[in-house]
């Protein structure tokens, strides 16, 4: 029995659309949200539709394309934050970084709504990955008597998602956020 092969490798010219699709799609989720037609992105990239939909089948694997760094950069901040002395500080501080990143990139809200509500294969790294870091830090917390253990990384992680997605258009989006996560986490305080 012969063990599978890995995927070739992208031609060059195949890598070079890749990232200008991205580079475009990064640049039109900014200015007009994730929900513009695919096929705009396309244009905006100069390459044509079926380009994009070879290499991005789902608006979900475009959405994981452009926001992967950010999202592994999140879990980088867990990792590190697991070392703070204070495991209710570190998560409550890691949450506001999620929450603010969230209210200023459109994209990013979205990303994270889609792995967090959808079981598809193009959002399942990111799930995985922002649940198992918000898990890690959670668990710290409850373990030091910071938060209620009632509550699960699932459950942290789809408050901050609303809490970023309802502050995004604000035009003070950092200290609503703020605001609304501090309310949040007293809540989830142990009494």
């Amino acid at each position: 029995m012969t063990a599978p092969r890995s995927p070739r490798p992208l031609r060059a010219d195949a890598r070079r659309n890749a990232e200008r699709l991205i580079n475009a799609a990064r640049e039109v989720f900014a200015g007009r949200g994730v929900d513009v037609p695919l096929d705009d992105i396309a244009r905006h990239a100069k390459v044509g539709n079926a380009t994009l939909y070879r290499r991005f089948p789902t608006r979900e694997a475009l959405l994981e394309a452009v926001y992967r760094d950010h999202i592994e950069q999140m879990r980088v901040r867990a990792c590190d934050l697991l070392t703070w002395p204070s495991p209710g500080d570190a998560l409550a501080t890691w949450l506001l970084e999620i929450v603010r990143d969230g209210s200023s990139s459109r994209g990013l809200t979205a990303t994270l709504k889609a792995a967090l509500h959808s079981e598809g294969a193009d959002t399942a790294w990111c799930r995985s990955l922002i649940q198992d870091a918000a898990g890690q830090l959670l668990a710290r917390a409850q373990d030091a008597g910071a938060i209620r253990h009632d509550v699960t990384a699932a459950q942290l992680l789809k408050l901050a998602n609303g809490i970023a997605f309802s502050t995004e258009h604000e035009p003070d989006a950092d200290q609503q956020a703020e605001q609304l996560l501090s309310l949040v986490l007293t809540g989830l305080q142990v009494s």
